[in-house]
């Protein structure tokens, strides 16, 4: 008795926690019939493919002999990564362009220089950084898990409920109203438009990161010095070409070309 009431307490708990989120009726008329379909195939219905690929970018084949449930975890995945990536590239900028605005808690000077670098320098003062981080992130994933996520009991184990239940990716977060969900051709484009800015974020914020641990410079910061150089470079080749003196170059500019 008591092995059945915790199942059903599982049952309960499990996967039921979000009010279930219906897919629009853009998503419903666009949904195929996944009964019999391969993993490939499913995976050419789906938003996200666009030029210059017009019949879908798997160099490596991962699509090749899987199934329609893997698929949609990895889309579902790649939508929750593109998000944050997305997310984490605009906060790189903010937070070093506006790092001493005045309407900015801690905008006091003392948290500066690269993005990587400043939730150190958060918590060096005292401020707390990751409790409420990471209580953030658990609300927030909990929500998706039980709104999206089939209960991991019997074959449900790691795996996005089915489409007739869940809509990859639809949280029903639309604040502004922006979604055209009555259009299945517009309501997909738009996703197109989100997966391919969501592929180019996480590209983008790994390149900053990889830059900011190299260069140890700003994102901005680092760009303006390399334009700066390539611009000197380019006066001295117009200045020798002419059988000008070549302008000599301040020192201060010296100095951060250097570093």
């Amino acid at each position: 008795m008591q092995t059945i009431l915790s199942k059903s307490a599982t049952k309960a708990f499990v996967g039921r926690s979000a009010a279930p989120v219906r897919p629009s009726v853009a998503a419903r008329a666009a949904a195929p019939d996944t009964v019999g379909m391969s993993g490939l195939d499913y995976c050419k219905t789906l938003p996200g493919i666009s030029a210059p690929f017009p019949d879908m970018f798997d160099p490596a084949g991962f699509a090749t002999g899987a199934k329609v449930s893997e698929i949609r975890r990895w889309r579902e995945s790649e939508l929750v990564h593109g998000r944050v990536a997305m997310l984490a590239a605009l906060g790189f900028i903010v937070g070093e362009q506006l790092e001493d605005f005045p309407a900015f808690l801690n905008a006091d000077g003392h948290v500066t220089g690269p993005a990587i670098y400043q939730f150190q320098q958060v918590e060096a003062r005292g401020a707390i950084f990751w409790e409420p981080l990471i209580l953030a992130i658990g609300l927030c994933e909990s929500y998706r898990v039980g709104l999206g996520w089939s209960s991991p009991v019997g074959n449900g184990f790691n795996t996005v409920k089915d489409a007739s239940e869940y809509e990859l990716g639809n949280l029903g977060f639309d604040p502004l109203g922006l979604g055209p969900k009555d259009d299945p051709a517009a309501w997909k484009e738009m996703q197109t438009k989100e997966l391919n800015n969501g592929r180019l974020a996480m590209i983008a914020i790994a390149a900053f990161t990889v830059e900011e641990l190299v260069s140890h410079q700003e994102i901005f910061e680092h760009l303006a010095l390399r334009f700066e150089k390539e611009v000197i470079l380019e006066l001295d080749d117009v200045e020798k070409d002419l059988n000008l003196p070549v302008t000599p170059i301040p020192e201060l500019v010296l100095e951060e070309l250097k570093n």
